[in-house]
């Protein structure tokens, strides 16, 4: 593992690493975007074509009945067991989330409340690499359901035999996905966020990806909402002397399967840094600080995705985390459950973006209306006030609305 120094110039581009190489990837994907805008479903084709060298055609874009229908024999049928388990656990999880509606009435004949639905329209996005990723599919899909979302429309890479991954196809047919289409990268986004012939425009588009995917997340969000920027993948470790070695060691092994993955090691004790000061064969960053409380502040600067306390009383540390995305309390609770059955989706922001956005949840499925309901004396007793503000701000109109109401 590599060391860096609090302060360096090089824990300044860790922290700051969501900043790096940035122009000429916010060039590529505007073109991409442009491009999907002006020609849309030729300019998918011709884009998959390009990067996922597979041919479609218009009609080819949206997966079939038969084509999920025949995902069920490419799997293994205790598979589909396993997934129905791990959909019912989620479940739990997420139906703790929902946010109800309120109202509260006040003596002066004032009521205000708040209003709470679900967004109509969501695009999810499913990177597919050397591996299906299915887990995305029901940590994305899931809380969105829950919400009473209308309509789900699903996008994920074509492979070469030009559909999708059966694994995902039966994961997504499970969840009842509405739509599934074979798109994916930045061009895929554009689809969500802009519509065309085939591919419909949606509300609000969740899930991780790429760079490219990420990037065009960015430039799309005001034309429509995003949940987050998911990059690659993160996690920071805080372990202090009583932490388990090999526990350390294969957490960020793990990290280092994941495509760009960044693992980050912070220990005061010097057992631990000896232990992985000279280990090359883990691919990350090691971070020797004083004590707990500098982990705790090293650990906020850089805003993990994934933040691990592998210390002996890990919820006297939690209470000063304030940036991370998910929190994994002591040496029997990794990553890995996170990533596939611990019940929070998995989709967290990355690049320190943890700073201010929030992981996928059933809220980011959610939006609110403020409700607001006055009686006439409970206007005439605030028309005062509006009068004084409407004057300071040469807003006459305003304020004759509201005189037209005292005077009637």
């Amino acid at each position: 593992m590599k060391r860096i120094t609090v302060g360096s110039e090089k824990f300044k581009n860790l922290v700051n690493r969501h900043e790096q190489g940035r122009k000429r990837l916010q060039k590529k994907v505007a073109g991409i975007i442009e491009n999907v805008k002006a020609d849309g479903d030729d300019a998918l084709i011709w884009y998959t074509k390009k990067f996922d060298r597979v041919d479609l055609t218009r009609k080819d874009l949206r997966v079939t009945e038969a084509e999920i229908s025949g995902a069920y024999q490419d799997i293994k049928p205790e598979l589909v067991i396993t997934l129905k388990k791990i959909i019912r656990n989620i479940n739990k999880f997420y139906k703790n989330q929902t946010p109800r509606s309120w109202t509260i009435k006040h003596e002066s004949g004032i009521e205000l409340g708040e209003k709470f639905g679900p967004i109509e329209q969501v695009g999810i996005y499913v990177p597919s690499g050397t591996a299906p990723l299915v887990s995305s599919v029901y940590m994305t899909v899931l809380p969105a359901k829950i919400a009473g979302v209308k309509r789900i429309v699903l996008l994920s890479p074509p492979n070469k035999y030009r559909t999708i991954d059966p694994h995902i196809l039966v994961m997504a047919n499970l969840l009842k996905v509405d739509e599934i289409y074979k798109i994916g990268g930045a061009q895929a986004i554009a689809a969500l966020a802009f519509g065309t012939r085939t591919i419909p425009k949606v509300d609000k588009i969740v899930g991780p990806g790429n760079e490219y995917v990420t990037e065009a997340k960015r430039q799309v969000f005001g034309y429509c909402d995003i949940d987050m920027m998911a990059g690659p993948s993160e996690v920071l470790i805080i372990a202090n002397h009583s932490a388990n070695v090999e526990y350390i060691k294969k957490d960020l092994l793990a990290q280092n399967e994941h495509h760009k993955g960044l693992a980050v090691l912070v220990t005061p004790s010097r057992k631990i840094f000896n232990a992985f000061h000279s280990d090359d064969s883990i691919k990350g960053c090691l971070i020797k600080v004083k004590n707990l409380e500098e982990a705790v502040n090293v650990s906020n600067m850089i805003a993990p995705e994934h933040l691990q306390l592998m210390v002996r009383s890990p919820r006297r540390l939690i209470k000063n985390i304030v940036n991370a995305g998910a929190i994994f309390l002591g040496e029997y609770s990794p990553v890995a459950l996170g990533d596939y059955v611990a019940g929070p989706s998995h989709v967290l922001p990355t690049g320190g973006t943890a700073r201010y956005f929030s992981g996928l949840n059933l809220r980011s499925f959610v939006k609110s209306s403020h409700v607001i309901s006055y009686s006439r004396k409970a206007l005439l007793d605030s028309a005062g006030w509006v009068r004084e503000l409407a004057e300071l701000e040469k807003l006459d109109k305003h304020w004759e609305s509201i005189k037209a109401r005292c005077e009637g």
